[in-house]
């Protein structure tokens, strides 16, 4: 779906057609050609998103185009396509949908409006996820509503620095983008986590825990980040990146990571050094 809403554009904006020009908020003055979008994951939500993502090989780099003329004129979200999923596949796209509703619910450009998106969003996915990876019907459904309801948010009001950091991984390690955002979920809620206000109790309730609103600000904010770890945890996640990231890497993937379009949405500044220092925390 990236690559069509790539090929959309430049086809109707002949002027970028080297598609690194169109990196960020693009410039772009005609709308794409017509695309009609049906997902075969639950995940990313490309079907309903002003944005795609392409890889650069010659750099090593994934960047990020948005774009509102890029949105697909239809959108065809049916679970029974996403149904021959392996296991491994549907847990990785389900949390990099989770990603996005976390991410999206506390962004920096996150309003009323969004919120209720990605409640409703965070709400069906940790109820459907497990199911989903079981193959089951009613997981399935709710995987994909879930994903889809992440994307209407999160398309306009932006992610933050679990999607910047995330995209480096999968551009230099080949990483699948799922499992890099749920690696990366948990340290990057722990180092938002001040600067959230009383969404991380949200997050928790939507989450399923109970009980939250005796807990302290501490308390809830806790539970939420460990209801995070649990589903990650259940759907077979990896929980650390042993094995993938090498330390030498980590100034490249830092760098990366600090110009990506989506660090400006997190709702904690965050330099080089910090996003490095997470890194070096999980390996």
């Amino acid at each position: 779906m990236d690559t069509a809403k790539g090929i959309g554009i430049i086809v109707n904006n002949p002027e970028n057609a080297d598609v690194r020009s169109l990196e960020g908020v693009s410039p772009t003055k005609n709308k794409s050609v017509a695309i009609i979008a049906v997902p075969t994951t639950a995940g990313t939500a490309a079907e309903v998103t002003i944005n795609y993502v392409i890889t650069d090989p010659e750099k090593q780099r994934k960047f990020v185009c948005v774009d509102p003329k890029d949105i697909p004129v239809v959108a065809v979200v049916d679970s029974d396509m996403m149904s021959s999923m392996p296991k491994g596949l549907t847990a990785a796209t389900g949390m990099d949908a989770l990603t996005h509703a976390i991410e999206g619910y506390i962004t920096l450009g996150a309003w009323e409006l969004s919120d209720m998106f990605h409640i409703k969003a965070i709400e069906l996915i940790s109820k459907s996820l497990r199911g989903a990876v079981k193959n089951e019907s009613e997981g399935r459904e709710g995987m994909a509503l879930g994903e889809y309801i992440a994307g209407m948010g999160f398309s306009n009001v932006g992610l933050g620095v679990d999607h910047s950091m995330a995209h480096p991984l999968s551009a230099f390690y080949d990483t699948p983008h799922g499992v890099a955002c749920a690696i990366l979920l948990p340290p990057i809620m722990e180092f938002n986590r001040d600067y959230t206000g009383e969404k991380y109790r949200e997050i928790a309730r939507a989450m399923g825990v109970k009980g939250v609103d005796d807990m302290s600000q501490e308390e809830y904010r806790d539970a939420a980040i460990n209801a995070v770890k649990q589903l990650s945890l259940d759907v077979g996640i990896p929980q650390d990146l042993k094995g993938i990231v090498q330390e030498k890497d980590i100034p490249f993937l830092s760098d990366s990571a600090f110009k990506d379009a989506c660090k400006p949405g997190n709702p904690r500044d965050c330099t080089a050094e910090e996003i490095a220092a997470i890194y070096k925390s999980l390996i």
